[in-house]
């Protein structure tokens, strides 16, 4: 077992090509994220910024305490660092549009009851989004829940706070920041109960099917996390979102990502927007 340096010593400059490699399999077998050469260099600074934590100066010394490890613990830890969680409040904002036109549909046609999932909701502005947009198109509707879901800890706990800077809620209309936000002590907005009642937040891997919900949903929005993944894990999600949306609802993707080749039972509604043959 590797022992912790003297707080004294130096991180290594680079990770060694063979360590970055093991390190790049295990990423690989427990998240499904896909690290090339090229992170090589992203790969060493985040987990360097571990390291310091752990008092390790050796990227091999931590290779080894990763392998020796409980499954609840470092590896956890190593897919916070590793993960990317960038998000924003209404990121492709027509992709909001769409989901309250189809909420106020589905309620004129008499439906009362509704179901969303946010896959990848890192620290939560995209499921508050998902939630702004049923209370604005569900006026007293209450039975409504949204699952948002993530692989990082970290990104859950900030998403459960609830809790912006004024730059970060900078995107979201001035009306529903008042009515659904307040301003706290320090200057920042915390999300109000309207919202937090809608959401249910969970660790989910996607890369590790069948997922434990049952749905069906009426809409998923799985938007910018395929980016991360190969065509083989890619199919593997696409197949659950599959079992877990309704027959007539919509699966919503990030407009940078192409579902050209993995379709399977999905059928393209316009760019980015699928639902099931």
């Amino acid at each position: 077992m590797p022992t912790l340096a003297e707080p004294t010593a130096q991180l290594e400059t680079e990770i060694d090509l063979r360590t970055f490699h093991r390190i790049a399999e295990i990423v690989y077998a427990k998240a499904g994220i896909v690290l090339s050469d090229k992170k090589e260099a992203l790969v060493a600074a985040r987990i360097g910024k571990r390291m310091r934590k752990l008092g390790l100066t050796r990227y091999r010394d931590y290779l080894a305490l990763l392998e020796a490890a409980p499954e609840d613990g470092e590896p956890v830890e190593m897919l916070n660092a590793i993960s990317t969680n960038v998000t924003q409040f209404f990121r492709e904002p027509e992709h909001f549009d769409r989901l309250a036109a189809w909420l106020a549909r589905w309620h004129a046609a008499g439906q009362t009851r509704f179901r969303l999932w946010c896959a990848a909701a890192a620290s939560g502005e995209e499921p508050y989004g998902m939630a702004l947009m049923a209370r604005a198109a569900l006026p007293g509707v209450r039975d409504v829940r949204i699952l948002a879901t993530d692989l990082s800890t970290r990104a859950l706990a900030e998403a459960c706070a609830g809790h912006y800077s004024a730059e970060d809620v900078r995107p979201v209309p001035r009306e529903l920041l008042a009515r659904y936000f307040h301003k706290t002590p320090d200057a920042r907005f915390q999300a109000g109960p309207e919202l937090t009642t809608l959401i249910k937040f969970a660790r989910l891997n996607l890369a590790h099917p069948p997922y434990p919900m049952h749905g069906p949903f009426d809409v998923i929005f799985c938007r910018n996390v395929m980016i991360y993944f190969d065509n083989a894990v890619r199919r593997r999600l696409l197949d659950e979102c599959h079992r877990l949306l309704r027959p007539d609802g919509f699966l919503v993707v990030g407009h940078s990502e192409s579902l050209s080749g993995i379709l399977g039972h999905f059928k393209s509604v316009e760019p980015s927007i699928y639902t099931k043959t």
